[in-house]
């Protein structure tokens, strides 16, 4: 055991200093050396771990020896400042501290840890609570133990909403999923109540305008720009008008039937029937057509709104640029191969409690609520098959074709009726725009630098200041300047959205079923494709790698969107 008198500490204080002659102390062990360092006046004094094991093997290896009767001098610890260390996230919207007890020398104050801080730059979403906490947990801690914490935190850009278009009053359409209730309670499925109608000064539509967002910052005080909401354009049409005291409020002017737009409403006229038969003989109107009973066969009807029939069409052609909404059935029969006796087309959705034999065109929703047979259907938005519960919904034989998803209770029969179902088969042409897109932003870009370096390389302004033609020259290369960024910013955003929808696309759009697949029923999903060879329950089928895929564990929609 080393005596304490061979360790003292230097002139200032700051090093521990071991003197011994290796023939008189010798040998010695680490530990002994560590025993003089634990004393009281070394403690807190950082170890020279490298000069310690240096100065043992050399006593030890003096020792006996001729030189082994001369002092030994070495250092073996000495006093340190506490450390600070600033960590940065990668996107710098994170800072954490780390500080280290002082051995024995300066401990870290706030001042100093302000001044670490201005040199990293970091001066936003700094938490004072949090660096007092910090230092007061150091001051517990002992020498060369470590605490750390963040201590600033940036803010994130919250992006705009998009202006929501609300509709206030029901359509043609909506009636099928709504059946009246009887006064014992219970459902009268054929009755659907009456009709929509709105009179002058209703609410149609309410406008919640987009909105700007807000500005983030990085923990640097960059500012992080937001992206403002889409607006969606609120226009008065056909029997409707902007309120006088509110435009975000789209009212009625007249009494009718109220049409669904792509920027708002229309109130039609309605023409009234009871049937279309060769007693009325084929029906043109601008405005929309209520048919109280059923459109029979070889009938043309032809509508600029929305076309209603309270009964059946049979075996008829029936054009509307507004919805179809046939209450009871549409039924027709196979002329030869892909052609049926009744064809339905709309601008807008198709609605109907059972169709069979017939040839169903929209651009929007197609929405049958009881059965869909051996029938040819094709629609740029989504098919539904489903009663509002979720519990009966047939889609037997024929080709269904819906680019934004397919749901429906069953798909196929038991007797394995060939079935085709084609889903999201737009990719492609979307990748195709996205891709053009992106040509046309890169495209503004270049024609903005070109821009900014011809206006670089005028002369200075007290040159050309007075002379008009050169003036207007730079006006119009300014207003050129303006207008492609106002054009890059808009196809920015509209790359932006697209980007989403193609990234997104076969998770988005997929066939979801209620209750059974059965056999031969022949899948497309974009290029993937299957043909069922056996039953499946109640399951999600989606593109999941260019590859059928079937999840039985994920929840398929319980009602038909409208």
């Amino acid at each position: 055991m080393l005596d304490p008198e061979l360790i003292e500490l230097n002139s200032d204080k700051t090093k521990a200093e071991l003197r011994l002659i290796p023939n008189v102390h010798g040998p010695v062990t680490h530990e002994d050396i560590m025993r003089l360092l634990s004393l009281p006046e070394f403690g807190s004094l950082f170890p020279l771990e490298p000069a310690i094991t240096k100065t043992v093997a050399k006593i030890n290896a003096l020792r006996s020896q001729d030189d082994g009767k001369f002092e030994l001098f070495a250092t073996l610890a000495e006093r340190r400042d506490g450390t600070i260390a600033i960590e940065i996230s990668p996107d710098k919207m994170q800072a954490s501290l780390k500080l280290t007890a002082a051995w024995g020398g300066k401990q870290i104050d706030l001042p100093e840890i302000l001044t670490h801080l201005k040199k990293n730059n970091v001066c936003m979403g700094l938490s004072k609570l949090k660096i007092q906490t910090l230092l007061k947990q150091l001051s517990t801690l002992k020498p060369g133990e470590v605490c750390q914490s963040d201590i600033a935190q940036g803010k994130a850009p919250v992006n705009g909403l998009n202006a929501v278009l609300e509709r206030k009053v029901f359509l043609a359409r909506e009636r099928l999923l709504q059946p009246q209730e009887r006064e014992d309670g219970t459902v009268d499925m054929r009755n659907l109540g009456s009709l929509i109608v709105v009179k002058a000064d209703d609410v149609l539509i309410v406008k919640h305008p987009a909105t700007e967002g807000t500005l983030g910052y990085n923990i640097k005080g960059e500012v992080l720009k937001q992206k403002p909401g889409k607006d969606a354009i609120l226009q008065a049409g056909t029997g409707t008008a902007l309120h006088p005291q509110d435009p975000n409020k789209l009212i009625a002017t007249v009494p009718g039937q109220p049409v669904e737009t792509r920027t708002g409403m229309n109130v039609d006229d309605i023409l009234q029937l009871k049937d279309v038969d060769i007693s009325t003989g084929h029906i043109s109107f601008k405005g929309s057509i209520l048919i109280t009973g059923d459109v029979h066969e070889g009938m043309l009807v032809k509508s600029s709104g929305d076309i209603t029939v309270m009964g059946f069409v049979d075996s008829a052609t029936l054009e509307a640029e507004g919805d179809v909404t046939v209450s009871k059935g549409i039924i027709g029969r196979q002329i030869k191969a892909n052609e049926y006796s009744t064809n339905i087309h709309s601008q807008g959705q198709i609605s109907a409690q059972f169709v069979q034999y017939s040839n169903l065109v929209a651009k929007g929703n197609i929405l049958v609520t009881k059965q869909l047979l051996h029938s040819h259907t094709k629609t740029a938005g989504s098919l539904t098959v489903s009663d509002p519960s979720g519990r009966r919904g047939d889609l037997v034989g024929g080709v269904a074709r819906a680019e934004k998803g397919i749901t429906a209770v069953v798909i196929g029969a038991t007797a394995g009726t060939k079935t085709d179902v084609y889903c999201a088969m737009e990719h492609g042409e979307l990748k195709q725009a996205l891709k053009l897109l992106d040509e046309s932003v890169k495209a503004m870009v270049v024609a903005s630098l070109d821009i900014e370096a011809r206006l670089n390389k005028l002369p200075p302004k007290s040159e050309w200041q007075g002379d008009a033609v050169m003036i207007e020259q730079i006006k119009m290369m300014l207003d050129q300047k303006n207008r492609i960024l106002d054009e890059r910013t808009r196809e920015e955003l509209e790359f932006d959205t697209l980007k989403q929808e193609v990234e997104g696309y076969y998770e988005k759009y997929r066939i979801e079923v209620l209750k059974h697949v059965f056999l031969n029923v022949e899948l497309h999903i974009g290029p993937a494709n299957h043909r069922t060879a056996r039953e499946h329950g109640t399951c999600c089928i989606a593109n999941v790698n260019q590859e059928i895929n079937f999840d039985y564990n994920a929840k398929a929609k319980a009602a038909p969107t409208t």
